[in-house]
């Protein structure tokens, strides 16, 4: 499904690229340097749901001629992997669950879905979806407890996906889906969070 492109210069698409890139790293950068110096251990099996999910969508956003836009999703995806890398290495948290079980089969359904279809748009429409639950224990947990995330990491990849839809160098549903979708949450994530800042002090902590 195509949708109307936007008519900006693609010297103006690279360089916006080329900064959804640069704030990828400047995101992940402190979280990978909490893992190695032991202050974090996040969710090995997480980390490789997420990593799946979103190296399959840059690959789907290629095929669909996304072009420079795509490049963040793959830098994205590639980094998540090697957070869930280094979350083995460090032996963090190794526990699997049957929901961690469900959106591990729910991701894998992508690349058949794709394959039976010769469309990517089904698969990419199956990892945000997957994408979106895995996001469901964290507004939860946030929500009791607003100052357990950080804004500026969250607000930092809202930017990044405003980037990469302006990059995009063809825009359908699977090329623009999943940064769109992401970024609505991102949005709605930080206006939450923001909302029980103001209601719950820090001090409660």
């Amino acid at each position: 499904m195509q949708l109307e492109a936007l008519s900006i210069p693609l010297l103006f698409k690279e360089i916006a690229s080329a900064a959804a890139i640069a704030i990828t790293i400047i995101a992940f950068a402190p979280y990978i340097r909490a893992i190695l110096i032991g202050k974090v251990q996040p969710h090995v099996f997480s980390w490789i749901i997420w990593g799946t999910t979103t190296f399959v969508v840059f690959l789907a956003q290629l095929q669909d001629s996304g072009g420079v836009g795509a490049w963040a999703i793959g830098v994205s995806g590639v980094m998540t992997i090697f957070i869930a890398f280094l979350a083995y290495w460090k032996r963090s948290d190794l526990t699997i669950t049957r929901i961690d079980w469900l959106f591990f089969a729910l991701a894998m359904t992508a690349l058949p879905i794709w394959g039976i279809t010769d469309n990517p748009m089904w698969a990419v429409i199956v990892l945000t979806f997957v994408d979106l639950l895995g996001f469901a224990p964290t507004v939860r947990k946030s929500y009791a407890q607003p100052y357990s995330e950080s804004l500026l990491f969250f607000t930092l990849f809202l930017l990044r996906n405003l980037l990469v839809l302006t990059a995009l160098e063809n825009y359908s549903l699977t090329t623009v889906l999943f940064p769109a979708v992401i970024g609505v949450a991102c949005l709605f994530f930080i206006a939450m969070i923001v909302y029980r800042r103001r209601i719950i002090s820090p001090s409660y902590y």
